[in-house]
């Protein structure tokens, strides 16, 4: 279960967002009460481990401003927040590592997504990135091959139940997670993080698929 905790705005919530387990951490260029400066976003994940996904989210900007902040800001990704054209779309995609595109809830251009250059999507809800719960129903089908990340309006209180519904790849989460708007609260995000992954349906592992068992080998024994 891929957990992304969104909306980060200082270095205190993003090394604690890390030391829960959090995957992704997401940084807002888009206008909000989240937005961060690029500098700040900066200093922030050039002290990440190199194994978080860290996340640029924007909306309608221009695809060379995109380009451009997600270099200077040192995310790795950017998330597509807005009514971007294929072009843009295709434009920064070329230029990241990373992308994700967002769709609100019941939209019909999710039937078509799969012939984007990206293989993520995000369902928010029907007012993107304002924090409230939907009809998990209207998630639609996801095209074949896609990894759907849920977001809007999930807390610790609902996740376990969103993900068990809807069994989506990953889950979002911004203001479920905070005490004060751009601060997170330390025990949200620890029962956000452990409720998503406790709920996440266990894969079939094949035999020759299972985890290596080193307390098996020979020299244990003797």
């Amino acid at each position: 279960m891929f957990v992304k905790i969104c909306g980060i705005t200082n270095e205190d919530d993003a090394l604690l967002a890390v030391a829960m387990g959090a995957d992704a951490l997401g940084f807002v260029f888009a206008p909000s009460p989240r937005q961060i400066p690029v500098q700040q976003a900066y200093d922030i994940t050039r002290r990440l481990p190199p194994e978080i996904m860290t996340v640029g989210v924007f909306r309608d900007e221009h695809p060379k401003r995109v380009i451009d902040i997600v270099h200077r800001s040192g995310v790795k990704g950017a998330q597509l927040h807005g009514n971007e054209s294929r072009r843009t779309i295709a434009d920064v995609a070329k230029a990241v590592r990373f992308l994700v595109k967002a769709y609100p809830a019941g939209s019909l251009l999710v039937a078509d997504a799969g012939t984007l250059p990206t293989d993520t999507l995000l369902i928010d809800g029907p007012s993107p990135g304002s924090g409230h719960l939907f009809d998990w129903s209207l998630v639609g089908e996801i095209p074949e091959g896609m990894r759907m990340i849920l977001a809007g309006g999930l807390t610790p209180d609902n996740v376990a139940d969103a993900v068990t519904t809807v069994d989506p790849w990953g889950v979002d989460v911004s203001s479920g997670v905070e005490e004060a708007p751009g601060k997170k609260d330390a025990l949200k995000v620890k029962r956000f993080i452990e409720r998503a992954r406790a709920a996440a349906p266990v894969p079939y592992l094949a035999e020759h698929e299972l985890p290596y068992d080193w307390s098996s080998d020979e020299w244990l024994s003797r």
